[in-house]
């Protein structure tokens, strides 16, 4: 099982899709860091040598930004909506959609379970 990025990725999938496991990482870059280290894109996982996944994991340390400094920026990038008061930061910190969807029949994602509505009575 090969580990890269703190990852293990899944020894049974082709190193194009496995790449994908790891955060900050899509099929695009994921096509561009196998170009780049010159690894056919077929290969599985359990079959790269030590080298190849060592090239791997150099190329993504060095280049791109993923797991958890990644996951650090998206979070201070919300939290700094939040502090400044902008419309989308009052819209994560009410946990409803922040992009302009709409909200009267949708949204059960982002709103969570339905709740009853109470009824008073006088």
């Amino acid at each position: 099982m090969a580990r890269i990025a703190g990852v293990d990725l899944p020894k049974d999938k082709r190193i194009e899709v496995a790449l994908t496991y790891v955060y900050g990482i899509g099929p695009t870059l994921a096509k561009q860091i196998i170009e780049k280290t010159n690894i056919d894109p077929d290969i599985r996982v359990n079959a790269l040598s030590d080298t190849q996944v060592h090239s791997i994991n150099s190329l993504i340390a060095d280049e791109y930004k993923v797991e958890g400094p990644l996951r650090t920026e998206v979070m201070m990038n919300v939290k700094r909506l939040m502090d400044i008061g902008c419309y989308r930061g009052l819209r994560h910190r009410r946990g409803l959609p922040v992009r302009g969807q709409n909200t009267k029949n949708n949204a059960r994602t982002r709103k969570g379970k339905k709740r009853a509505a109470q009824i008073r009575r006088k």
